[in-house]
Protein backbone atom coordinates (compact mmCIF):
# COMPACT_ATOMS: atom_id res chain seq x y z
CA UNK A 1 0.00 0.00 0.00
CA UNK A 2 0.81 3.71 -0.57
CA UNK A 3 3.03 2.64 -3.75
CA UNK A 4 3.07 4.69 -6.52
CA UNK A 5 4.58 7.75 -8.06
CA UNK A 6 4.11 11.29 -7.65
CA UNK A 7 5.00 14.29 -9.34
CA UNK A 8 4.37 18.06 -9.00
CA UNK A 9 5.42 21.17 -11.53
CA UNK A 10 4.67 24.49 -9.33
CA UNK A 11 7.53 26.24 -7.80
CA UNK A 12 5.68 28.58 -5.74
CA UNK A 13 7.39 29.81 -2.29
CA UNK A 14 4.67 27.65 -0.49
CA UNK A 15 4.82 24.78 -1.70
CA UNK A 16 8.80 24.56 -1.04
CA UNK A 17 8.18 26.22 2.48
CA UNK A 18 5.46 23.25 3.21
CA UNK A 19 8.43 20.40 2.42
CA UNK A 20 10.03 21.42 5.58
CA UNK A 21 13.04 23.25 7.05
CA UNK A 22 15.79 24.72 5.10
CA UNK A 23 19.27 23.37 6.18
CA UNK A 24 22.46 23.44 4.26
CA UNK A 25 23.07 20.32 3.33
CA UNK A 26 24.98 19.90 -0.08
CA UNK A 27 28.79 20.86 0.46
CA UNK A 28 30.88 18.35 1.56
CA UNK A 29 32.41 15.41 -0.31
CA UNK A 30 32.10 12.50 2.38
CA UNK A 31 29.57 9.84 3.50
CA UNK A 32 28.90 10.52 6.99
CA UNK A 33 26.78 8.58 9.76
CA UNK A 34 24.54 11.31 11.32
CA UNK A 35 22.73 9.18 14.19
CA UNK A 36 23.24 6.19 15.92
CA UNK A 37 22.06 4.00 18.17
CA UNK A 38 20.73 5.11 22.02
CA UNK A 39 20.29 4.07 25.20
CA UNK A 40 21.89 6.04 26.73
CA UNK A 41 22.97 9.91 27.59
CA UNK A 42 26.15 10.84 26.03
CA UNK A 43 28.51 11.63 28.93
CA UNK A 44 27.18 8.88 30.75
CA UNK A 45 27.57 6.59 27.46
CA UNK A 46 31.09 7.61 27.06
CA UNK A 47 32.07 7.12 30.59
CA UNK A 48 30.64 3.40 30.19
CA UNK A 49 32.83 3.11 26.54
CA UNK A 50 35.85 4.13 28.55
CA UNK A 51 35.82 0.83 30.22
CA UNK A 52 34.61 -1.23 27.12
CA UNK A 53 37.53 0.34 24.86
CA UNK A 54 40.29 -0.70 27.77
CA UNK A 55 39.01 -4.10 28.12
CA UNK A 56 38.60 -4.77 24.44
CA UNK A 57 41.91 -3.70 23.04
CA UNK A 58 45.23 -5.29 23.27
CA UNK A 59 47.37 -5.08 26.46
CA UNK A 60 50.70 -3.15 25.45
CA UNK A 61 52.92 -5.86 26.88
CA UNK A 62 51.58 -8.51 24.83
CA UNK A 63 51.71 -6.44 21.26
CA UNK A 64 55.26 -5.53 22.35
CA UNK A 65 56.14 -9.60 23.08
CA UNK A 66 54.42 -10.01 19.55
CA UNK A 67 56.43 -7.46 17.78
CA UNK A 68 60.02 -8.13 19.06
CA UNK A 69 58.94 -12.52 20.71
CA UNK A 70 62.94 -12.88 20.03
CA UNK A 71 64.61 -9.86 21.84
CA UNK A 72 61.56 -9.18 24.36
CA UNK A 73 63.41 -10.45 27.59
CA UNK A 74 65.98 -8.05 26.87
CA UNK A 75 63.53 -5.12 26.89
CA UNK A 76 62.48 -2.44 29.07
CA UNK A 77 59.34 -3.89 28.92
CA UNK A 78 60.49 -6.94 30.46
CA UNK A 79 62.23 -5.28 33.38
CA UNK A 80 58.92 -3.24 34.05
CA UNK A 81 56.78 -6.55 33.72
CA UNK A 82 58.90 -8.25 36.70
CA UNK A 83 58.54 -4.95 38.82
CA UNK A 84 54.75 -5.07 38.53
CA UNK A 85 54.54 -8.63 39.36
CA UNK A 86 57.02 -8.16 42.08
CA UNK A 87 55.13 -5.69 43.72
CA UNK A 88 51.72 -7.31 42.60
CA UNK A 89 53.39 -10.42 44.46
CA UNK A 90 53.83 -8.47 47.94
CA UNK A 91 50.77 -6.52 47.63
CA UNK A 92 48.60 -9.60 47.17
CA UNK A 93 50.18 -11.55 49.64
CA UNK A 94 50.10 -8.77 52.23
CA UNK A 95 46.70 -7.72 51.43
CA UNK A 96 45.75 -12.01 51.73
CA UNK A 97 46.96 -12.43 55.43
CA UNK A 98 45.25 -9.11 56.15
CA UNK A 99 42.25 -9.95 55.18
CA UNK A 100 42.56 -13.50 56.83
CA UNK A 101 42.87 -12.10 59.95
CA UNK A 102 40.18 -9.22 59.55
CA UNK A 103 37.26 -11.94 58.69
CA UNK A 104 38.71 -14.20 61.68
CA UNK A 105 38.95 -11.71 64.22
CA UNK A 106 35.12 -10.57 62.97
CA UNK A 107 33.58 -13.72 62.67
CA UNK A 108 35.48 -14.60 66.38
CA UNK A 109 33.97 -11.53 67.59
CA UNK A 110 30.73 -11.14 65.64
CA UNK A 111 28.86 -12.78 68.35
CA UNK A 112 28.93 -9.68 70.75
CA UNK A 113 28.27 -7.34 67.91
CA UNK A 114 32.09 -5.94 67.45
CA UNK A 115 32.83 -8.14 64.51
CA UNK A 116 30.80 -6.69 62.47
CA UNK A 117 32.16 -3.21 61.50
CA UNK A 118 35.36 -6.11 60.92
CA UNK A 119 34.03 -7.38 58.31
CA UNK A 120 32.35 -4.60 56.82
CA UNK A 121 35.53 -3.83 56.35
CA UNK A 122 36.88 -7.11 54.73
CA UNK A 123 33.56 -6.14 52.41
CA UNK A 124 34.90 -2.64 51.41
CA UNK A 125 38.68 -3.73 51.33
CA UNK A 126 38.29 -4.35 47.73
CA UNK A 127 38.24 -0.63 47.45
CA UNK A 128 41.69 0.28 48.74
CA UNK A 129 42.97 -2.84 46.90
CA UNK A 130 41.32 -2.08 43.63
CA UNK A 131 43.05 1.76 43.96
CA UNK A 132 45.89 0.35 44.76
CA UNK A 133 46.09 -2.60 41.66
CA UNK A 134 44.97 0.06 39.37
CA UNK A 135 47.66 2.44 40.12
CA UNK A 136 50.20 -0.20 39.71
CA UNK A 137 48.33 -1.55 36.01
CA UNK A 138 50.35 2.07 35.50
CA UNK A 139 54.39 0.71 35.48
CA UNK A 140 52.88 -2.36 32.05
CA UNK A 141 49.48 -0.02 31.17
CA UNK A 142 50.44 3.27 29.34
CA UNK A 143 46.52 4.04 29.53
CA UNK A 144 45.21 3.69 33.20
CA UNK A 145 41.86 1.74 33.89
CA UNK A 146 39.23 4.30 34.55
CA UNK A 147 37.56 3.89 38.50
CA UNK A 148 34.31 2.66 38.02
CA UNK A 149 32.69 4.62 40.81
CA UNK A 150 30.64 7.03 40.90
CA UNK A 151 31.45 10.24 42.44
CA UNK A 152 29.53 11.51 45.46
CA UNK A 153 30.99 15.46 45.52
CA UNK A 154 28.98 16.66 49.23
CA UNK A 155 28.22 13.46 50.06
CA UNK A 156 28.29 12.14 54.14
CA UNK A 157 29.82 8.70 55.36
CA UNK A 158 26.71 7.12 55.66
CA UNK A 159 25.48 7.60 52.51
CA UNK A 160 28.94 7.07 50.77
CA UNK A 161 28.83 3.71 52.71
CA UNK A 162 25.39 3.21 51.10
CA UNK A 163 26.23 3.72 47.68
CA UNK A 164 29.58 1.90 47.75
CA UNK A 165 27.67 -1.45 48.91
CA UNK A 166 24.84 -1.31 46.33
CA UNK A 167 27.53 -0.43 43.58
CA UNK A 168 28.64 -3.71 41.24
CA UNK A 169 31.67 -2.17 41.46
CA UNK A 170 32.49 -2.90 45.16
CA UNK A 171 31.75 -6.51 44.89
CA UNK A 172 33.60 -6.86 42.09
CA UNK A 173 36.91 -5.24 43.14
CA UNK A 174 36.74 -7.74 46.37
CA UNK A 175 35.93 -10.80 44.08
CA UNK A 176 39.39 -9.72 42.58
CA UNK A 177 41.08 -9.13 45.81
CA UNK A 178 39.36 -12.24 47.65
CA UNK A 179 39.50 -15.16 44.89
CA UNK A 180 41.91 -13.24 41.77
CA UNK A 181 44.61 -11.88 43.21
CA UNK A 182 45.72 -14.39 45.76
CA UNK A 183 46.50 -17.38 43.30
CA UNK A 184 48.34 -14.61 40.25
CA UNK A 185 50.00 -13.22 43.35
CA UNK A 186 51.25 -16.80 44.02
CA UNK A 187 52.02 -17.08 40.28
CA UNK A 188 54.08 -13.87 40.54
CA UNK A 189 55.57 -14.85 43.40
CA UNK A 190 57.01 -17.86 41.89
CA UNK A 191 57.99 -16.70 38.60
CA UNK A 192 60.04 -14.00 40.77
CA UNK A 193 61.83 -16.76 42.44
CA UNK A 194 62.66 -18.58 39.57
CA UNK A 195 64.18 -15.49 38.03
CA UNK A 196 66.44 -15.22 41.05
CA UNK A 197 67.08 -18.36 40.58
CA UNK A 198 68.31 -18.30 37.30
CA UNK A 199 70.18 -15.27 37.92
CA UNK A 200 71.82 -17.05 40.27
CA UNK A 201 73.04 -19.96 38.20
CA UNK A 202 74.18 -16.98 35.57
CA UNK A 203 76.72 -16.01 38.00
CA UNK A 204 78.01 -20.05 39.29
CA UNK A 205 80.92 -20.28 37.92
CA UNK A 206 81.67 -16.33 40.13
CA UNK A 207 80.11 -17.81 42.99
CA UNK A 208 82.57 -21.32 42.96
CA UNK A 209 85.21 -19.74 42.03
CA UNK A 210 84.63 -17.11 45.40
CA UNK A 211 84.35 -19.61 47.64
CA UNK A 212 86.69 -22.27 46.66
CA UNK A 213 88.09 -24.38 48.33
CA UNK A 214 84.88 -24.98 49.55
CA UNK A 215 82.50 -27.43 47.90
CA UNK A 216 80.01 -25.72 46.29
CA UNK A 217 76.52 -27.52 45.22
CA UNK A 218 74.43 -26.23 42.98
CA UNK A 219 72.10 -29.41 43.45
CA UNK A 220 72.16 -31.15 46.15
CA UNK A 221 73.78 -34.48 46.49
CA UNK A 222 76.32 -33.33 43.05
CA UNK A 223 79.18 -31.19 43.86
CA UNK A 224 80.65 -28.67 40.94
CA UNK A 225 84.92 -29.23 41.42
CA UNK A 226 85.39 -26.16 39.44
CA UNK A 227 84.45 -22.49 37.67
CA UNK A 228 84.25 -24.32 34.30
CA UNK A 229 81.44 -27.24 35.36
CA UNK A 230 79.29 -24.68 36.46
CA UNK A 231 79.07 -23.42 32.89
CA UNK A 232 76.21 -25.67 32.14
CA UNK A 233 74.08 -23.89 35.18
CA UNK A 234 75.37 -20.52 33.98
CA UNK A 235 73.57 -22.01 30.26
CA UNK A 236 70.52 -22.92 32.60
CA UNK A 237 70.19 -19.52 34.05
CA UNK A 238 70.05 -17.75 30.88
CA UNK A 239 67.57 -20.09 29.58
CA UNK A 240 65.63 -19.99 32.45
CA UNK A 241 65.85 -16.00 32.41
CA UNK A 242 64.84 -16.16 28.66
CA UNK A 243 61.89 -18.07 29.23
CA UNK A 244 60.90 -16.57 32.83
CA UNK A 245 60.77 -13.62 30.37
CA UNK A 246 58.19 -14.47 28.11
CA UNK A 247 56.50 -16.45 31.26
CA UNK A 248 56.31 -12.87 33.13
CA UNK A 249 54.96 -11.43 29.62
CA UNK A 250 51.77 -13.57 29.53
CA UNK A 251 51.26 -13.52 33.12
CA UNK A 252 50.92 -9.83 33.27
CA UNK A 253 48.70 -9.56 30.29
CA UNK A 254 46.40 -11.77 32.33
CA UNK A 255 46.93 -9.61 35.02
CA UNK A 256 45.94 -6.31 33.03
CA UNK A 257 43.01 -8.28 31.29
CA UNK A 258 41.47 -9.58 34.65
CA UNK A 259 41.91 -5.70 36.43
CA UNK A 260 40.32 -4.13 33.51
CA UNK A 261 37.45 -7.54 33.54
CA UNK A 262 36.87 -6.74 36.90
CA UNK A 263 38.49 -3.10 38.23
CA UNK A 264 37.64 -1.09 35.11
CA UNK A 265 34.22 0.58 34.47
CA UNK A 266 30.83 -1.54 33.00
CA UNK A 267 28.04 -0.45 30.92
CA UNK A 268 25.65 -1.69 33.45
CA UNK A 269 27.49 0.39 36.48
CA UNK A 270 25.49 3.40 34.89
CA UNK A 271 22.26 1.52 33.80
CA UNK A 272 20.21 2.79 36.30
CA UNK A 273 21.49 6.26 34.97
CA UNK A 274 21.30 5.77 31.46
CA UNK A 275 18.02 4.04 31.65
CA UNK A 276 16.46 7.04 33.29
CA UNK A 277 18.25 9.58 31.11
CA UNK A 278 17.17 7.69 27.94
CA UNK A 279 12.98 7.83 29.75
CA UNK A 280 13.74 11.57 30.25
CA UNK A 281 14.95 12.53 27.07
CA UNK A 282 11.93 10.43 25.35
CA UNK A 283 9.41 11.74 27.86
CA UNK A 284 10.81 15.68 26.20
CA UNK A 285 10.53 14.22 22.78
CA UNK A 286 6.61 13.65 23.28
CA UNK A 287 5.95 16.89 25.20
CA UNK A 288 8.08 18.67 22.22
CA UNK A 289 5.75 16.82 19.93
CA UNK A 290 2.46 17.64 21.98
CA UNK A 291 3.45 20.73 21.40
CA UNK A 292 3.72 20.86 18.30
CA UNK A 293 0.22 19.74 17.84
CA UNK A 294 -1.31 21.95 20.57
CA UNK A 295 0.26 24.78 18.02
CA UNK A 296 -1.15 23.50 14.82
CA UNK A 297 -4.37 23.13 16.59
CA UNK A 298 -4.50 26.75 17.75
CA UNK A 299 -3.51 27.80 14.57
CA UNK A 300 -5.89 25.67 12.92
CA UNK A 301 -8.77 26.57 14.77
CA UNK A 302 -8.00 29.89 15.37
CA UNK A 303 -6.14 32.51 13.36
CA UNK A 304 -6.59 30.18 10.27
CA UNK A 305 -10.68 30.15 10.90
CA UNK A 306 -10.23 34.07 11.53
CA UNK A 307 -8.54 34.52 8.34
CA UNK A 308 -11.12 32.49 6.41
CA UNK A 309 -13.98 34.69 8.07
CA UNK A 310 -12.24 37.81 6.88
CA UNK A 311 -11.80 36.48 3.61
CA UNK A 312 -15.37 36.02 3.51
CA UNK A 313 -16.39 38.89 4.65
CA UNK A 314 -14.22 40.89 1.87
CA UNK A 315 -15.75 38.85 -0.24
CA UNK A 316 -19.06 39.95 0.55
CA UNK A 317 -18.04 43.46 0.95
CA UNK A 318 -16.67 43.11 -2.60
CA UNK A 319 -19.91 42.07 -4.36
CA UNK A 320 -21.84 45.01 -2.36
CA UNK A 321 -19.69 47.73 -4.06
CA UNK A 322 -19.70 45.78 -7.18
CA UNK A 323 -23.67 45.67 -7.08
CA UNK A 324 -23.68 49.43 -6.45
CA UNK A 325 -21.03 50.35 -8.63
CA UNK A 326 -22.84 48.53 -11.57
CA UNK A 327 -26.22 50.25 -10.50
CA UNK A 328 -24.44 53.81 -10.85
CA UNK A 329 -24.77 54.41 -7.14
CA UNK A 330 -21.97 57.42 -5.68
CA UNK A 331 -19.84 59.05 -7.71
CA UNK A 332 -17.53 56.32 -9.49
CA UNK A 333 -14.60 58.62 -10.68
CA UNK A 334 -15.10 61.67 -7.33
CA UNK A 335 -14.87 61.06 -3.79
CA UNK A 336 -17.35 61.13 -1.01
CA UNK A 337 -18.35 63.46 1.09
CA UNK A 338 -15.84 62.22 3.88
CA UNK A 339 -12.94 63.24 1.39
CA UNK A 340 -12.41 59.06 0.99
CA UNK A 341 -12.41 57.53 -2.72
CA UNK A 342 -15.86 56.84 -3.64
CA UNK A 343 -16.76 52.94 -4.28
CA UNK A 344 -14.55 52.15 -7.47
CA UNK A 345 -11.66 53.04 -5.49
CA UNK A 346 -13.13 51.12 -2.43
CA UNK A 347 -14.02 47.79 -4.15
CA UNK A 348 -9.83 47.73 -5.78
CA UNK A 349 -9.12 48.16 -1.88
CA UNK A 350 -11.48 45.81 -0.60
CA UNK A 351 -10.11 43.01 -3.59
CA UNK A 352 -6.77 43.94 -2.37
CA UNK A 353 -7.40 43.18 0.77
CA UNK A 354 -9.09 39.88 0.05
CA UNK A 355 -6.15 38.89 -2.12
CA UNK A 356 -3.52 39.63 0.73
CA UNK A 357 -6.10 37.55 3.05
CA UNK A 358 -5.95 34.42 0.66
CA UNK A 359 -1.88 34.82 0.42
CA UNK A 360 -1.83 34.96 4.42
CA UNK A 361 -4.11 32.17 4.65
CA UNK A 362 -2.14 29.94 2.09
CA UNK A 363 0.93 30.87 4.11
CA UNK A 364 -0.40 29.91 7.23
CA UNK A 365 -1.50 26.76 5.83
CA UNK A 366 1.40 25.84 4.56
CA UNK A 367 3.34 26.02 8.29
CA UNK A 368 0.42 24.60 9.50
CA UNK A 369 0.85 21.64 7.38
CA UNK A 370 4.72 21.87 8.84
CA UNK A 371 4.30 21.81 11.86
CA UNK A 372 2.21 18.44 11.75
CA UNK A 373 0.41 17.49 8.78
CA UNK A 374 -3.34 16.29 9.30
CA UNK A 375 -2.88 14.07 6.78
CA UNK A 376 -0.16 12.16 8.57
CA UNK A 377 -2.53 11.61 11.56
CA UNK A 378 -5.24 10.28 9.50
CA UNK A 379 -4.20 8.25 6.89
CA UNK A 380 -0.35 7.48 8.16
CA UNK A 381 2.98 7.96 6.44
CA UNK A 382 2.58 6.95 2.71
CA UNK A 383 -0.35 9.25 2.04
CA UNK A 384 1.73 11.79 3.80
CA UNK A 385 4.64 11.41 1.59
CA UNK A 386 2.68 11.15 -1.71
CA UNK A 387 1.11 14.36 -0.45
CA UNK A 388 4.76 16.09 -0.34
CA UNK A 389 5.60 14.78 -3.55
CA UNK A 390 2.54 16.22 -5.14
CA UNK A 391 3.55 19.68 -4.16
CA UNK A 392 7.07 19.07 -4.74
CA UNK A 393 8.72 21.12 -7.56
CA UNK A 394 11.26 18.43 -8.43
CA UNK A 395 9.68 15.43 -9.80
CA UNK A 396 9.45 12.59 -6.84
CA UNK A 397 8.84 8.71 -7.16
CA UNK A 398 7.42 7.16 -4.24
CA UNK A 399 7.74 3.37 -3.76
CA UNK A 400 6.44 2.73 0.14
CA UNK A 401 5.03 -0.36 1.15
CA UNK A 402 4.40 -0.57 4.69
CA UNK A 403 2.08 -3.39 6.05
CA UNK A 404 0.18 -0.75 7.67
CA UNK A 405 0.02 2.09 10.46
CA UNK A 406 3.43 2.44 11.72
CA UNK A 407 3.87 3.83 15.45
CA UNK A 408 2.92 7.61 15.76
CA UNK A 409 6.70 8.33 16.59
CA UNK A 410 8.37 6.41 13.82
CA UNK A 411 5.99 7.58 11.39
CA UNK A 412 6.93 11.57 12.14
CA UNK A 413 10.48 11.50 12.05
CA UNK A 414 9.94 9.37 9.00
CA UNK A 415 7.91 11.89 7.63
CA UNK A 416 10.10 15.14 8.69
CA UNK A 417 13.59 12.51 7.24
CA UNK A 418 11.61 12.53 3.66
CA UNK A 419 10.73 16.10 3.91
CA UNK A 420 13.85 17.63 5.21
CA UNK A 421 15.74 15.63 2.29
CA UNK A 422 13.04 16.84 -0.38
CA UNK A 423 13.70 20.61 1.15
CA UNK A 424 17.55 20.16 0.48
CA UNK A 425 17.40 18.28 -2.85
CA UNK A 426 14.92 21.11 -4.02
CA UNK A 427 17.11 24.03 -2.79
CA UNK A 428 21.13 23.01 -3.14
CA UNK A 429 21.58 19.76 -5.18
CA UNK A 430 20.29 21.37 -8.27
CA UNK A 431 18.45 17.93 -8.80
CA UNK A 432 16.03 16.74 -11.64
CA UNK A 433 14.56 13.58 -9.85
CA UNK A 434 14.24 12.43 -6.55
CA UNK A 435 13.41 9.01 -5.02
CA UNK A 436 11.52 7.89 -1.77
CA UNK A 437 11.96 3.85 -1.33
CA UNK A 438 10.84 2.26 2.27
CA UNK A 439 9.90 -1.09 3.68
CA UNK A 440 9.12 -2.41 6.81
CA UNK A 441 12.05 -5.51 7.28
CA UNK A 442 13.13 -7.39 10.47
CA UNK A 443 11.02 -5.09 12.38
CA UNK A 444 12.71 -1.69 11.33
CA UNK A 445 11.42 0.88 8.42
CA UNK A 446 14.35 1.36 6.09
CA UNK A 447 13.55 4.48 4.41
CA UNK A 448 15.87 5.89 1.48
CA UNK A 449 15.68 9.43 -0.76
CA UNK A 450 17.85 9.42 -3.60
CA UNK A 451 18.61 12.45 -5.92
CA UNK A 452 20.56 12.49 -8.93
CA UNK A 453 21.96 16.14 -8.05
CA UNK A 454 25.33 17.26 -7.74
CA UNK A 455 26.39 15.57 -4.43
CA UNK A 456 28.84 17.00 -2.26
CA UNK A 457 26.38 16.46 1.45
CA UNK A 458 27.63 17.91 4.04
CA UNK A 459 24.91 16.93 7.17
CA UNK A 460 27.17 19.15 9.81
CA UNK A 461 26.62 22.68 7.42
CA UNK A 462 22.94 23.08 8.61
CA UNK A 463 20.91 22.10 12.02
CA UNK A 464 18.38 20.48 10.42
CA UNK A 465 19.18 16.76 9.88
CA UNK A 466 21.24 17.48 13.47
CA UNK A 467 18.10 17.65 15.21
CA UNK A 468 16.62 14.77 12.84
CA UNK A 469 19.44 12.22 13.93
CA UNK A 470 18.65 13.35 17.75
CA UNK A 471 15.00 12.27 17.54
CA UNK A 472 16.48 9.45 15.42
CA UNK A 473 18.74 8.46 18.09
CA UNK A 474 15.48 8.55 20.58
CA UNK A 475 14.07 5.97 18.68
CA UNK A 476 17.83 3.84 18.67
CA UNK A 477 17.80 4.48 15.01
CA UNK A 478 20.37 5.75 12.98
CA UNK A 479 20.62 8.48 10.06
CA UNK A 480 23.12 8.35 6.97
CA UNK A 481 23.94 10.50 4.71
CA UNK A 482 25.83 9.21 1.28
CA UNK A 483 26.83 11.87 -0.68
CA UNK A 484 30.09 11.77 -3.24
CA UNK A 485 31.02 14.65 -5.20
CA UNK A 486 28.95 14.48 -8.34
CA UNK A 487 26.52 12.53 -6.88
CA UNK A 488 24.22 10.91 -5.76
CA UNK A 489 23.09 12.26 -2.62
CA UNK A 490 21.44 9.03 -0.63
CA UNK A 491 19.43 9.93 2.47
CA UNK A 492 18.93 6.22 4.69
CA UNK A 493 16.80 6.25 7.88
CA UNK A 494 16.68 3.09 9.63
CA UNK A 495 14.70 2.88 13.01
CA UNK A 496 12.80 0.17 14.72
CA UNK A 497 9.36 0.09 14.30
CA UNK A 498 8.68 -0.78 17.93
CA UNK A 499 8.86 3.23 18.34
Amino acid sequence: MGTGRATAENTGAGATGAVGAPSSFLSATTAVVVGAAVGDSEAVRAAGAVGAGDRSSEVAVLAALRARPLRFPFTRDSLRCWAYLSGGAVLGLATTVLLLALTALGLGLSVVGVGLPLLLAVALSGLPAGALERRLLRLVEPEQVPDPHRALPGAGRPARLRTRLRERATWRELAHTLLVAPPLAAAGLGLTALLLFSATLVVSPVVVQALAPETVMLIPGHAVPGPLHALPFTAAGLAGLYLGGHAGALLTTAHVRLARLLLGPREEDSGGTVLELTRSRARLADAFEAERRRIERDLHDGAQQQLVALSMTLGLAAHELRGHVDSGGGDADGADADGVDGPAGALVLVDRARGEARQALEQLRALVRGIHPQVLTDHGLAAAVAEVALRHPVPVEVDLDLPGRLPGPVETTAYFTVTEALTNAAKHSGATAVTVHGRVADGRLVLQVTDDGRGGADPAAGAGLQGLADRVAILRGRLMVTSPTGGPTRLRLEVPCSG
